[in-house]
């Protein structure tokens, strides 16, 4: 039984290797399933993956999902009719069963507590389960969190991948941070600004009373 914590940098390539897990879990008779924390990263990672896995049954279910969707996801996920399920913490709900799941992964699983993590792995029996993470944990520190648990650690990026810049600054250069967003704007550039939660929204507060 696999319990392991994969680590490396953003662009490292800890996604694909993810898909090739869940794939070759399929091929071994088993259904697995991806959990990320938002719905932004768990649509990403649902249009990745079905660009490569194409002849499997991959199925999204998040807290937009609509009740007549999540409903049929949830039949076909206990008839074994489904392959991989890629889903926020919607999956961790007790009326989500799987017919026969093999693999367990967990994207961002820092953002994730215990509890949570472990209701996912008791979906099934002696599961596999793979961790990623790109916040770098010392090992003997990672032992005494996670306890048993085997480490992988990617340390090269793949070849021709643009190299990952990282800035801090204060709040007094936030005119600094705007110029830099305007420019990357203009150039038809795309930007994700991640936010710390100051109320909880419908849908979260929705997902933690189903829990």
């Amino acid at each position: 039984r696999m319990n392991r914590l994969l680590q490396g940098d953003v662009g490292s390539g800890k996604t694909i290797i993810s898909f090739l897990a869940l794939y070759m879990n399929y091929l071994s008779g088993y259904q697995g399933v991806l959990m990320a924390p938002t719905e932004i990263l768990i649509k990403q990672h649902y249009e990745n993956i079905k660009k490569i896995l194409t002849d499997l049954n991959i199925e999204i279910l998040t807290g937009s999902t609509t009740k007549k969707d999540r409903d049929k996801i949830i039949e076909n996920l206990k008839k074994g009719q489904i392959d991989i399920l890629l889903s926020t913490h919607s999956v961790l709900n007790d009326d989500v069963v799987f017919k026969n799941i093999g693999l367990v992964v967990t994207d961002e699983q820092h953002r994730f507590g215990v509890n949570q993590r472990k209701n996912l792995q008791n979906k099934g029996e002696n599961v596999d389960v793979l961790y990623m993470s790109a916040t770098p944990i010392p090992r003997t520190y990672a032992l005494t969190i996670y306890g048993d648990m085997d480490i992988s650690i990617i340390n090269t990026m793949p070849s021709g991948r643009k190299k990952i810049i990282t800035k801090v600054f204060d709040n007094s250069d936030i005119k600094k941070v705007l110029v830099k967003i305007k420019q990357e704007l203009d150039l038809g550039h795309q930007i994700y600004i991640v936010s710390p939660l100051i109320e909880d929204s419908e849908e979260e507060m929705e997902d933690t009373k189903k829990l």
